[in-house]
């Protein structure tokens, strides 16, 4: 049967096909009382945790996304769309998109996601990129790539030592990930790969304005991931404030050994190379959707939606995932995590079919089923409590229980297999086999190449 020969049941839009999107779609999608529409600006979904990944040339981009139209298919109730949702019509009950046509909806879910927040310093973007979409992960890795292939040519020793300095802002679970698979190319990876540099000696940097890393593990797990960390030759700096970024250099407070100080009083840090993993702010639809309702959001622009997860005074609009302000404790709202935004989408599917069937959902509980973060190869911390002493671990078994947790969730059988061959074949080598260099500009920008020998 064609889409418009279905017969139209209790029309939902879907606005996002990030995780909890996803997972919503997936699960409304067998239903026949419901015609179904997913909308997102891109056409695939991706496993975000794994971006930093493709970021360092452990895997291809095409490993950790898929097509949406693939993976709801088999779904007859479903639509796709590729297009961008720019504002929104409660009255008429109508989502426009930029192409300018509208979407009709009875119920309407916003999984819009978050996208980098640079605090206010939005022309920090163009010198720190931030990690959110594959696009953001092969310009880092073009960045990371091209730093180590100019400090090789560099002849000026002080550009090359700005070449091999590398800043990653953030603490929390990316940015560790990141500056741990940072030390491990400059340490592992890349140690035979060049003749002019040794990429040991590669300066990288974790800055963290808060006084420890993965401020929501506790205390002794941010402990544990700081000396995993720095056995990977990373300079952990917490209590330290980004206060400006430049083409050529990190302005911070307080200064530390190894910081150039102004005479007046500026701390700088020589690189060219930053990578931002610090802040995140809701969608613009996000931001669209407050403003049309009238709901209250909190400083990132998140929508604070009730016990149901939809806007007070909109029993009709459901919001999800890193776009809203999830409840679960009194002090506390569901981290801005995937299993956030999954559950958020499961417990949507359920109530949307409950409604439906002429009940009154329960409320939203979440379940914290933990967090895991990796430090490089064979190490990691995890934080998960229903495990309970072992839960809290680190080292090998940490990095086995991430890796299991990754595979699991990853969409895809072909996925699974490819990305866990690849992790065998990285495990087994030492290497990293997407260390592509893509985008523009393809090469180093040397002010004063140093002639082969």
């Amino acid at each position: 049967m064609s889409i418009s020969q279905r017969p139209i049941g209790h029309r939902v839009a879907i606005i996002g096909g990030g995780f909890g999107g996803l997972y919503a779609a997936r699960h409304l999608g067998k239903d026949p009382r419901i015609d179904l529409t997913l909308v997102d600006r891109r056409n695939h979904h991706l496993f975000q945790p794994l971006l930093y990944q493709v970021a360092t040339g452990a895997l291809a981009p095409g490993e950790i996304a898929q097509p949406l139209r693939s993976i709801v298919h088999r779904n007859a109730n479903t639509s796709v769309i590729l297009g961008a949702a720019t504002g929104l019509d409660p009255e008429r009950r109508e989502v426009q998109l930029s192409d300018g046509g509208p979407i009709a909806y009875d119920t309407l879910v916003v999984a819009t996601g978050a996208k980098h927040s640079y605090f206010g310093h939005d022309d920090w973007a163009r010198f720190a990129p931030g990690l959110k979409s594959i696009d953001d992960a092969t310009e880092m890795r073009r960045r990371i790539l091209i730093a180590f292939e100019a400090a090789e040519r560099e002849h000026v020793a002080e550009r090359r030592h700005e070449w091999m300095t590398f800043v990653v802002v953030g603490g929390g679970p990316t940015g560790v990930e990141l500056a741990g698979a940072l030390g491990e190319i400059a340490r592992d990876t890349l140690r035979r790969d060049f003749r002019s540099i040794n990429s040991p000696d590669a300066r990288i940097l974790l800055v963290e304005a808060l006084d420890r890393v993965l401020p929501n593990y506790p205390e002794g797990r941010s402990r544990s991931a700081r000396r995993q960390l720095e056995r990977l030759g990373v300079t952990v700096r917490t209590g330290t404030r980004v206060t400006n970024i430049a083409e050529h250099e990190v302005t911070v407070e307080p200064a530390a050994p190894g910081d150039v100080v102004d005479a007046g009083g500026t701390t700088r840090i020589p690189t060219r190379t930053v990578l931002w993993a610090a802040g995140v702010q809701a969608s613009s639809f996000a931001k669209a959707v407050a403003a049309a309702t009238g709901a209250e959001t909190d400083r990132a622009g998140r929508i604070k939606v009730g016990p149901d997860l939809t806007i007070p005074g909109h029993p009709e609009i459901f919001v999800i995932g890193d776009a809203a302000v999830q409840p679960w404790k009194a002090d506390r709202p569901v981290p801005g995590v995937a299993q956030g935004g999954i559950q958020g989408g499961k417990y949507v599917s359920k109530a949307i079919r409950t409604r439906l069937d002429g009940g009154t959902p329960a409320p939203f509980r979440f379940q914290d089923r933990g967090d895991v973060a990796v430090i490089g190869r064979l190490s990691g911390v995890t934080n998960i409590g229903w495990l309970g002493p072992f839960g809290r671990t680190g080292g090998f078994i940490a990095w086995l229980l991430w890796l299991g947790i990754h595979i699991t969730y990853l969409i895809g059988f072909a996925n699974r297999l490819v990305v866990l061959t690849r992790w065998a074949w990285t495990f087994v080598t030492h290497g990293r086999g997407s260390r592509l260099i893509t985008g523009q500009p393809l090469l180093p920008d040397i002010e004063e190449p140093e002639p082969p020998a």
